[in-house]
């Protein structure tokens, strides 16, 4: 059965720093990538960064690259925030992709963790 739980979610100022962390268990070994996603109110999923099996490929959207980086270490995945922005504000979700799709597609994914709130504003 896999689990994903995040936590690490705050309220920060605008130019401050936040990392979130996903603890997994029970995912397949043969999965495709992990990734982060996000969601505000009356706005779709968004892909923000994805991460291949043993880190050998990252991708970002185009609104965080450059601010957010993803990392995995054993059965944590990380999102380290920085220069954070009042648009980064959402609920941020990790999840696992175990078949064909992309990278930042939310269709692409089969589990999810249940979501860490993050708030920016000053």
């Amino acid at each position: 059965q896999v689990r994903l739980v995040e936590s690490g979610g705050d309220s920060k100022q605008p130019g401050g720093s936040l990392r979130l962390s996903c603890e997994t268990s029970g995912v397949p070994r043969s999965y495709y990538s992990m990734a982060w996603f996000r969601q505000s109110p009356g706005k779709d999923r968004e892909g923000v960064a994805a991460i291949s099996p043993r880190g050998t490929g990252k991708y970002y959207s185009e609104s965080v690259k450059g601010r957010f980086a993803i990392s995995q270490e054993n059965n944590m995945l990380y999102l380290q925030m920085n220069s954070l922005k009042p648009e980064d504000t959402a609920i941020y979700f990790c999840a696992v992709r175990v078949g064909i799709g992309s990278m930042l597609a939310p269709s692409a994914y089969t589990y999810w963790g249940q979501g860490t709130q993050v708030t920016v504003s000053s």
